[in-house]
């Protein structure tokens, strides 16, 4: 891993959203003793199948937004855990991933940032309206520049004209962004792209064996100041 001192000659920290600042486990988390000795299995598989859904749509040139792969994906583990029939649990843990709990740390972290002088953004698969919601829920509003959303190119990330929607927002060349993500795929194709990138790497992970390295891996994101400065 190269050394946390190259990166630097950043101007903007740009976050992905889904398990890098929001806890996509805070859902079921939140209905455990509901579900039952399932929980962990249905939510490990809904958030297996709502990624591969997005790998696989945009392979397939047949894009819909994230709300509904996320409701297709939570189909596909309610179905392999027996719980299909519970149209009560469905439409609470779509409501619940509306609003999904940060990470504690994340607040502090970009208002850290913020008063450093860094410009902060959220760079996500999201739709806007789950995007909206989960900022507003978490009180992040006042803490980030901009919440971009692939909707605007119509294609899920790691497809570089996604990380292109950063660098046209924030008028700053690849290199001058630090993104941040706790998906290791979603770091390769930054890196890939061009961005100065750290993984967040929260549930120590294997590294991925794919194109585009992180310049650092930290554990949580109170660790990124640190590393860029602020």
């Amino acid at each position: 891993m190269a050394d946390p001192a190259e990166i630097k000659g950043v101007s903007a920290c740009v976050f992905d959203a889904y398990g890098t600042l929001f806890d996509v486990h805070a859902a079921v988390g939140a209905v455990r003793a509901e579900i039952g000795p399932e929980a962990d299995r249905l939510s490990q598989l809904w958030r297996q199948k709502q990624l591969e859904y997005t790998w696989l749509r945009s392979l397939m040139h047949a894009h819909l937004d994230f709300q509904q792969v996320t409701a297709d994906g939570l189909d596909f583990a309610l179905e392999a855990t027996g719980l299909l029939d519970r149209a009560d649990l469905r439409a609470k843990l779509l409501d619940l991933y509306m609003r999904l709990d940060c990470y504690p740390e994340v607040p502090e972290t970009l208002a850290r940032l913020k008063r450093a002088g860094f410009s902060t953004a959220i760079l996500s698969n999201g739709a806007p309206a789950m995007l909206e919601s989960a900022v507003a829920n978490a009180g992040l509003a006042d803490r980030l520049d901009a919440v971009l959303s692939i909707e605007a190119v119509g294609i899920f990330k790691p497809d570089p004209r996604t990380y292109q929607l950063a660098c046209d927002r924030l008028g700053l060349a690849p290199e001058a962004i630090c993104f941040l993500s706790s998906n290791a795929w979603d770091v390769a194709g930054a890196a890939h792209f061009g961005f100065q990138t750290v993984w967040i790497n929260r549930f120590a992970h294997p590294r991925e064996r794919l194109p585009g390295a992180p310049r650092a891996v930290i554990e949580t994101l109170d660790e990124l100041p640190g590393l860029v400065g602020a």
